[in-house]
């Protein structure tokens, strides 16, 4: 038994993703992780770990992870494959038959979606390749050498150079869009096609399904009677009607062009009948290929007219965004759906960034110009025999902030998982606190001056020097929680990256593309850091 998911399915996943993704009672967050990405692989930053899918992984990459960008609905669009104009490449055209028995050419595509059928220009117009000069001279089209610059809303070529091309324009990408959505590798397609103005000219255009555009030539015939005839209003039948084309005859009695004159409608399948015209038999019939347009016409569906299967997800991380650290490095990027608040199992987070670290508010002589190395360990006593170990992320100087993560390499276990032969502080987990044990201590252990946690401070914000400074998170007795709850939401998406160091005057655009395969998210294969 043989079985196809089909395009069309992989579209409507796209679709059905950004539905959900833009429904108000769903957040979608970008990620940024993992400080020590050389504790796992010594050769990292020329070749990171690839990650794992699965649930000890999962809870790994939460451990790591150190702050969280909302995706605005404005940062969510299908995206299709860039193919930017060129002069002397010969591009494929749109064919309605395309298949693995009936490859695209020049490319020898297998779909019409993976051939180069459409095209961007340098002026960001986006054109659909009706006829590629394909005639029985050129049987793969020719090259294209007039770049289409046109607004209009019919087809045309695109220069006076007569390579045979015949474009049709279907949008213009915005400066917005391109900030947001432009890549190396894809281009984005409108936003609310269906029911948008800027678009509806080209929309309207389509008038309906089955109006035909182009027919073209596979055999010329010969001995086709008189020579330099033009026959007008030759029928094109099918299951459409009112399709008409004109038929020029050249000098040597051979057909020259065909045209559509009148596209008609409802055309599934169609042929263009000689015979009931008063057109010579010749000694050898010319034979023609009827292009059948997509359902409703160019232009009607975008998203399935070029195939948008993909989807970008865009967030801009700013240098006075105060929950995303600098001073050190991440490797990771990733997406995260619906992470609940911290400290609730129902409701979901909906800031617009949030800190998955913990933090301390620490004081003490000579805290303004104490240190701490990025990923070395701090510890507390909170009792006799009971010791609190973190990893330092960051420590700000001016206000006393100490950032940090736990994870499971403190209480007796490696990055892979596997059981550590020796563990420095037991085996389980402790949580720094100023709830003391007997025995406990304030005293922070780590860095270059032992400080204590002030435990004398709540607020998330502080004013020092009569300047306030705003902390990030909230503080309750010198100790802050994470602003998400970890392990909530559901992690799609994970890339593992070679190491950046980030600094205040840094800025980065997150750029993710999900390509989608089969009924889930299967390949993300783009991602931009500036």
């Amino acid at each position: 038994m043989s079985a196809i998911i089909t395009d069309q399915l992989r579209i409507l996943n796209a679709k059905n993703f950004i539905s959900f993704a833009k429904d108000p009672n769903n957040s979608l967050y970008s990620f940024i992780g993992l400080p020590n990405p050389t504790d796992y692989s010594s050769t990292w930053n020329i070749n990171p770990l690839a990650p794992k899918d699965s649930f000890e992984q999962e809870t790994d990459i939460w451990d790591s992870i150190i702050s969280l960008k909302k995706i605005l609905p404005d940062g969510i669009r299908q995206v299709i494959r860039r193919n930017t104009w060129a002069s002397g490449t010969t591009y494929d055209m749109y064919r309605h038959d395309i298949s693995r028995t009936n490859v695209s050419k020049p490319s020898n595509a297998t779909s019409l979606y993976s051939s180069n059928y459409y095209i961007i220009n340098s002026d960001f117009r986006v054109y659909i390749c009706l006829q590629n000069g394909t005639n029985p001279e050129n049987p793969n089209g020719k090259p294209s050498l007039d770049e289409p610059l046109f607004t209009d809303i019919e087809p045309r070529s695109a220069g006076e150079s007569g390579d045979g091309y015949i474009w049709k324009y279907l949008y213009t990408v915005k400066p917005s869009d391109l900030i947001k959505f432009d890549t190396l590798n894809f281009i984005p397609v409108p936003d609310d096609w269906e029911t948008n103005f800027i678009d509806a000219p080209v929309r309207d255009n389509a008038f309906g399904s089955g109006q035909l555009k182009i027919v073209t030539i596979k055999n010329r015939g010969s001995g086709l009677g008189t020579s330099n005839v033009v026959y007008k209003n030759v029928p094109i039948v099918g299951d459409g009607e009112d399709g008409t084309a004109t038929i020029t005859i050249n000098n040597n009695s051979q057909v020259e062009s065909i045209v559509v004159s009148n596209g008609g409608s409802e055309y599934t399948f169609a042929r263009v009948d000689l015979d009931s015209v008063d057109f010579p038999l010749g000694i050898t019939s010319p034979e023609f290929d009827v292009i059948i347009p997509p359902k409703n016409g160019h232009g009607a569906d975008i998203y399935r007219e070029l195939g948008a299967n993909n989807v970008l997800l865009y967030s801009r991380i700013e240098n006075n965004d105060v929950d995303f650290v600098v001073g050190n490095e991440i490797a990771r990027v990733g997406i995260i759906i619906n992470p609940n608040e911290y400290g609730s199992d129902t409701a979901i987070i909906s800031a617009f960034q949030a800190s998955a670290l913990y933090a301390l508010r620490l004081t003490g002589i000579g805290y303004s110009s104490t240190s701490f190395e990025n990923d070395s360990f701090i510890t507390q006593t909170i009792g006799t025999g009971v010791t609190a170990v973190g990893r330092v992320v960051a420590y700000d100087q001016t206000t006393g902030v100490l950032k940090y993560w736990q994870d499971k390499t403190l209480a007796g276990f490696n990055t892979d998982g596997t059981k550590s032969s020796s563990s420095t502080y037991g085996i389980k987990l402790n949580r720094f606190t100023t709830t003391l044990e007997s025995g406990g201590s304030l005293v922070i252990n780590g860095g270059s001056i032992n400080l204590s946690i002030d435990n004398t401070f709540s607020g998330v914000t502080t004013s020092i020097n009569n300047i306030t400074y705003n902390l990030g998170q909230l503080f309750t007795n010198g100790i802050s929680e994470p602003e998400v709850k970890k392990y909530s939401g559901e992690i799609i998406y994970v890339d593992n990256r070679p190491s950046i160091l980030r600094s205040k005057s840094q800025k980065e655009d997150i750029k993710v593309i999900l390509q989608f395969w089969f009924t889930r998210i299967y390949k993300p294969c783009h991602k931009k850091l500036i």
